[in-house]
């Protein structure tokens, strides 16, 4: 079962997503900020983490660099997600580490194959 930490403010977005995620054998870890993202991933050692990026308290770029830059969670590989549709968006996404970028609405179709490779088998 793959392992989901899921950073999202939106608690209606957090929802949805969480449901359908679950509804795909994912066990799904939820976070509102960027403080409590950190602890999650930490503590839960999720398979990937879905970042929003418009977070409160720390915002989706620095809460993945702080993750990148921690040896207990360097690993966690994290797909941006975010209303921030800019090729510079995108970019300073990757820059910070994350491995993909799926803008919102989500494409749950894309967002799914997105998550394949980190699949257990």
């Amino acid at each position: 079962m793959l392992k989901v930490l899921l950073v999202e403010d939106n608690e209606l977005n957090s929802d949805m997503l969480a449901r359908r995620l679950q509804r795909h054998g994912c066990d799904v870890l939820i976070a509102v900020d960027g403080e409590t993202a950190l602890a999650q991933a930490d503590s839960g050692q999720p398979d990937i983490i879905l970042m929003d990026i418009s977070l409160p308290v720390c915002d989706g770029f620095e809460v993945t660099r702080r993750l990148k830059a921690n040896p207990a969670t360097q690993h966690i590989p994290v797909i941006a997600l975010t209303a921030h549709v800019f090729v510079e968006d995108r970019d300073r996404a990757l820059a910070v580490g994350c491995v993909g970028f799926q803008t919102k609405p989500v494409d749950f179709a894309e967002l799914l194959g997105a998550l394949a490779p980190y699949r257990r088998s």
